[in-house]
């Protein structure tokens, strides 16, 4: 399978204008820690946007991109 761009998994979803398409906001965070093998603390069936809004993140990226959450 190639890859969308350098550094990416395979294949991303993107809108119209050709950007990478946000994760949905009503992703459980259970689904995100898993993904990413990572534990917030926080329960899993938590949804994303509630966690992002409540800890003040901008986005999944800058979540990913901290260390909050490491094993």
């Amino acid at each position: 399978m190639a890859k969308d761009a350098p550094g990416m998994r395979g294949y991303c979803s993107r809108n119209q204008d050709g950007q990478l398409r946000d994760k949905r906001d009503n992703t459980h965070m259970g689904t995100i820690e898993r993904q990413y093998d990572r534990d917030f603390g926080v329960r899993s069936d938590m949804q994303l946007g509630n966690f992002l809004k409540q800890e003040g993140i901008a986005s999944l990226n800058d979540l990913i991109h901290s260390n909050r959450g490491k094993k």
